[in-house]
């Protein structure tokens, strides 16, 4: 099962990935059932193993989902799958673990509030509200980080010259790429423009637009956006490029402070001081779009947390929180 064009897992790395999957979903199982202590330790252990290694084998998704989007094309279409598996994998597994955390505190596993009656009621939804002060400023802070970047880039798009590489050697890049090279034509930057989806993205996590489908969606108007339609990318994206972007940010530390042999040349890039900086400031551009996108999603999941409505004592709970019943959509 190749994951990429000339390289494939080894058969053990692969019967090794599907044991700890069918551990890992034994143990999501045993989340519902009544445990000892030792049940607990080995539950608990079974499942960290399979969300980290899961999780490590699902960082390749930020960069499936840009070469979709820019009509790139796939390395391997196993290893897109392989990747993809990797983080719903990830994914549902850690669904388990905060559901197993809810009900040891006492509270409903769905919502996460303490109630009586069933889990299946009608949720209620809030209603939509913008993100605190703090969040936005936050975000934006660190989206900043994205300026050196995505200038640099469109220095050399546009036909200009930066970091002592010029518009011509940057563009022999994307000779081979078909969308790349078309965009590159009108001035635009495949990288860029999928980072501006991902400023997009960090934006309506933060704004009322991002509860309810605005009026410039048409037939979808008014209604009230899926809570896991942009959490769901959000926490993969931002997960994905805030690793990828603290590893670039010590590697460059570890080589200027002569910790490691300084960064070895490539083209389009002559010296190796040019591409340390283009290496440092994708490293500032990845994890602070990474780490933005993390504190939006983190508000705008508190924001759209809804509350069963069934079970007693459920409308002064919802009163409480000022969640104001909603048709459902």
């Amino acid at each position: 099962m190749p994951v990429k064009p000339h390289a494939t897992y080894a058969p053990a790395v692969q019967l090794a990935l599907a044991a700890l999957a069918v551990l890992g979903g034994a143990a999501a199982w045993a989340t519902t059932r009544p445990l000892g202590r030792p049940g607990r330790v080995v539950m608990s252990a079974l499942l960290a193993a399979a969300i980290l290694v899961f999780g490590v084998g699902a960082l390749g998704v930020v960069m499936i989902v840009v070469a979709l989007v820019t009509l790139s094309g796939i390395e391997s279409a196993t290893g897109a799958v392989h990747t993809l598996l990797n983080a719903a994998g990830a994914a549902v597994l850690l669904m388990a673990v905060v559901a197993y955390r809810r009900r040891r505190q006492g509270s409903c596993p769905r919502c996460g509030h303490p109630h009586a009656g069933a889990v299946d009621a009608a949720p209620v939804h809030p209603g939509a509200s913008t993100a605190s002060a703090r969040t936005q400023v936050t975000a934006y802070v660190l989206m900043c980080g994205l300026l050196p970047w995505a200038g640099v880039k469109t220095v050399w798009t546009l036909g200009g010259d930066a970091l002592g590489v010029t518009a011509e050697g940057w563009g022999k890049l994307n000779e081979d790429a078909g969308a790349a090279k078309a965009l590159a034509s009108v001035g635009l930057d495949v990288s860029v423009m999928a980072a501006l989806l991902g400023v997009f993205l960090l934006t309506g996590l933060m704004y009322r637009w991002g509860m309810v489908f605005p009026r410039w969606t048409l037939f979808l108007s008014g209604r009230r956006v899926p809570r896991l339609l942009p959490l769901v990318p959000a926490w993969l994206t931002g997960g994905a490029l805030s690793v990828y972007g603290v590893v670039l940010n010590v590697m460059v530390l570890l080589s200027v402070t002569g910790v490691t042999s300084p960064v070895e040349p490539k083209p389009p890039f002559d010296t190796s001081a040019s591409l340390t900086w283009m290496v440092w400031f994708g490293g500032l551009a990845f994890a602070g779009l990474g780490f933005a996108l993390i504190v939006a999603a983190r508000s705008y999941a508190a924001r759209t947390r809804y509350i069963c409505a069934g079970g007693g004592g459920g409308g002064g709970l919802m009163a409480e929180a000022g969640v104001r019943p909603r048709a459902r959509s």
